[in-house]
């Protein structure tokens, strides 16, 4: 696809903030035109009207926990567009610091279906959209804890480390269909997600932004090369 992503329609999911805004603002300047979606209405308006300054924008509210609602989100994508060539899975929720013992079966449940159950009906409703389009891109946003366990961090770990295979499995289903699907598991990321909070003194962290520019770095690409799965660290990480 090249850089140039003119005429080009991107779909985000947990596009409203961090990770997934970064990456929506890198593919509206390069000219995509982007509809995000996130649970809260107020975040879907700032990051719509934010994204806006930039080129074509537009969100609509989703928990993609519910498939009706990522079916929808995604109809919707199509109505104001007019298709889909780009699906960009950035939706997640995280809950570490509690043992298995001590994790409860909601929020075991909640990261399951926000992180991996997410990505499986975006992507679902979304490959016959691309297919429509003669093919495209899903980026999966995972998680370096995709790979490494931890303790006390089981629930999300397992999300994780299933978006990871389910990711594989699908690149290898939809290549002949001119669909390209690339992993990121990213390290720490400087973002409110798990409890977090964006600080100077966590600037060695990765920002939003260095997502958004891997994510232009794969359209680079030429049509033969894929990526399949890319670590991402901070460079310079405190000593311990």
């Amino acid at each position: 696809m090249g850089t140039d992503l003119q005429g080009k329609v991107a779909v985000i999911t947990g596009g409203t903030k961090g990770i997934g805004l970064g990456i929506a603002e890198a593919l509206v300047r390069a000219g995509a035109k982007v509809f995000v979606c996130g649970r809260s209405k107020t975040d879907v308006r700032a990051a719509v009207a934010g994204l806006s300054e930039f080129g074509d924008a537009a969100g609509e509210t989703c928990d993609v926990r519910s498939e009706d609602q990522v079916r929808q989100m995604l109809e919707e994508a199509v109505r104001v567009f007019g298709g889909v060539d780009i699906l960009v899975n950035s939706a997640g929720v995280g809950f570490n610091g509690t043992t298995v013992e001590e994790t409860s079966g909601d929020v075991f449940r909640q990261t399951l279906e926000t992180n991996l159950f997410g990505t499986f009906y975006a992507c679902h409703y979304a490959i016959p959209l691309l297919k429509q389009r003669g093919g495209g891109y899903i980026i999966n946003i995972s998680s370096l804890m995709g790979q490494y366990a931890h303790a006390k961090a089981a629930a999300y770990n397992a999300s994780k480390f299933g978006v990871n295979g389910f990711t594989e499995a699908l690149m290898q289903e939809v290549r002949s269909d001119n669909i390209k699907v690339t992993g990121i598991c990213p390290g720490s990321v400087n973002t409110y997600f798990g409890g977090d909070t964006p600080s100077e003194e966590k600037a060695w962290q990765l920002q939003p932004e260095d997502l958004g520019a891997v994510v232009l770095d794969l359209f680079a690409m030429d049509a033969r090369a894929l990526p399949s799965r890319i670590e991402l660290r901070p460079s310079k990480p405190p000593a311990k």
